[in-house]
């Protein structure tokens, strides 16, 4: 693959992304963050928030040119498969 071509995007490749992310921020192991576990129970602040929405923001330019999870979503987004299920109905992924 080379640099100019995009790997398709799918609902596991953003639960990917955001895992692995979250995980960073966190200092986690991606295996220990489950799709149903709320960002509360995962210890994460507003800051580490804020943290994974620049990431995500950053990386999924990519896919979509100026991709911005808006500040108001924010606070809809209170778990790992609220991130997920935000940014495939943004991206239009099925």
């Amino acid at each position: 693959m080379s640099a100019d071509t995009v790997a398709p995007l799918n609902r596991a490749a953003i639960l990917t992304l955001v895992r692995d992310q979250l995980a960073e921020i966190l200092e986690k192991s991606p295996s220990d963050i489950a799709e149903d576990v709320s960002f509360v129970d995962l210890g994460a602040d507003s800051l580490a928030l804020i943290e994974l929405v620049e990431a995500l923001e950053e990386s999924l330019s990519t896919y979509a040119a100026g991709f911005h999870i808006d500040d108001e979503d924010l606070e809809g987004l209170t778990s790992v498969r609220d991130a997920v299920d935000y940014v495939a109905v943004k991206l239009q992924v099925a």
